[in-house]
């Protein structure tokens, strides 16, 4: 298997928990602490790794210029992309939502056309179109007309959001830097932004006992080690190959809820995982 494939599929499981870790994360804290919390687990996670490596004096070697690049990526992926998302969750139908989210990987297409010059071949944009597709249909059970975008302010903003997020995967190709310092400059962006913005919209909060487990679960794994995989697919293949792939990652989140919390099967998530599985095999073929 192309090892950029096996690293976007090792991402797409991971983020396939986060409605998972959300409910069980979010027991008691509001989307700004839950954030702040779980960024400053995923930079607590590459802190240690740095530790871990002796590599954690890679940071005072890294030039200024790199060091803004960083941060301002680190501000657009991993604060925010999820202060927009969660803002939508808060204010609009998480359907909507989703669907809106999930433009980020066609935005990922696009932006690669427009920075890294990169080819949109047939297969690519079929794999896109269906991958879309299928999410289409598994978000909304194949009821099409349940479906009513009628919060547009609130889409606009999650659509930037997923822009930012996109335009953060893009760029993150073009920046040269050892992985882990690249990825703590990253999360000590987004726990200094949360921190911040927590204080300005909520207030500081302790997690419950029963939320740590999953706020580290998120911090160290869905937000933290996935991180990891995302950079070195971006830097393995080109940015518009594995995009499509990332389609997978609300089918799985379907199967994960209906397995941790007995959510109802509906006959549109076969089909729609059909699609994008479709579209996957048709983007990964030689």
């Amino acid at each position: 298997m192309n090892k950029s494939i096996f690293y976007v599929l090792v991402c797409v499981f991971l983020w396939a928990l986060i409605p998972v870790v959300s409910k069980l994360g979010q027991d008691g804290l509001d989307n700004h602490q839950f954030l702040f919390w779980s960024s400053l687990s995923s930079l607590l996670f590459f802190f240690g790794i740095g530790i871990y490596k002796k590599k954690i004096n890679h940071l005072g070697k890294i030039s200024k210029k790199k060091w803004l690049k960083a941060i301002l990526l680190g501000f657009l992926g991993t604060y925010l992309y999820y202060v927009l998302l969660y803002l939508g969750y808060a204010n609009a139908p998480g359907m909507e939502v989703l669907i809106v989210q999930y433009s980020w990987p066609i935005l990922i297409a696009i932006l690669s056309l427009i920075i890294l010059k990169e080819k949109l071949t047939f297969p690519k944009t079929t794999s896109i179109l269906l991958g879309f597709f299928g999410v289409f249909i598994v978000l909304t059970k194949g009821n099409f007309q349940q479906l009513k975008f009628e919060n547009l302010n609130i889409d606009l903003i999650v659509f930037f959001g997923a822009f930012a997020f996109a335009l953060f995967s893009v760029l993150s190709k073009k920046i040269e830097m050892d992985d882990n310092s690249l990825l703590t400059i990253y999360f000590l962006t987004a726990t200094v932004a949360s921190f911040i913005s927590m204080n300005i919209f909520s207030g500081f909060k302790i997690p419950e006992i029963n939320t740590i487990i999953p706020i580290l679960i998120n911090g160290f794994l869905v937000n933290g080690l996935s991180y990891i995989f995302w950079i070195k697919a971006l830097k393995m293949g080109e940015a518009s190959f594995i995009a499509p792939f990332v389609f997978l990652t609300p089918v799985l989140s379907s199967i994960f809820l209906i397995v941790f919390f007995n959510e109802p099967f509906h006959t549109a998530y076969l089909i729609g995982m059909s699609c994008v599985i479709l579209g996957g095999l048709l983007n990964a073929r030689k």
